[in-house]
């Protein structure tokens, strides 16, 4: 079965994403910041991370773009879950290694439809 790790700094947030995604055929993991899921992917890496941008400790960038230098952080599909909506939000998380970009608030069919774009549904 197919990990996810999601990251996000409202426990709501990540109760509902992880009820989706479990919904969706994935095993879950949950991270409240970017150190915690850093510590969680070096344990584990997962095939997907649902990620949060604004975050306490480590924003979900700075995860991202410390990921990306881990061994086998290449490999996670990462998908930014955000209110973060203009342009250059956008742009950065794709320059640092974001596989997609989605608006919160989110619901079941649109992150399947992500899913689905990346490879994973």
């Amino acid at each position: 079965m197919k990990s996810c790790l999601v990251v996000d700094d409202s426990r709501v947030i990540r109760k509902v994403a992880c009820r989706i995604m479990s919904d969706l055929g994935f095993l879950t993991e949950e991270a409240e910041d970017g150190i915690t899921a850093l510590e969680s992917c070096r344990a584990h890496m997962p095939e997907m991370i649902l990620l949060d941008w604004s975050m306490p400790n480590m924003s979900g960038i700075e995860f991202l773009k410390a990921l990306r230098r881990e061994r086998s952080g290449d490999r996670p599909v990462v998908v930014f879950c955000t209110t973060e909506n203009d342009v250059a939000h956008i742009a950065e998380a794709m320059g640092a290694g974001a596989n997609e970009y989605i608006m919160k608030p989110f619901d079941r069919d649109s992150l399947a439809a992500k899913l689905a774009d990346v490879g994973l549904a």
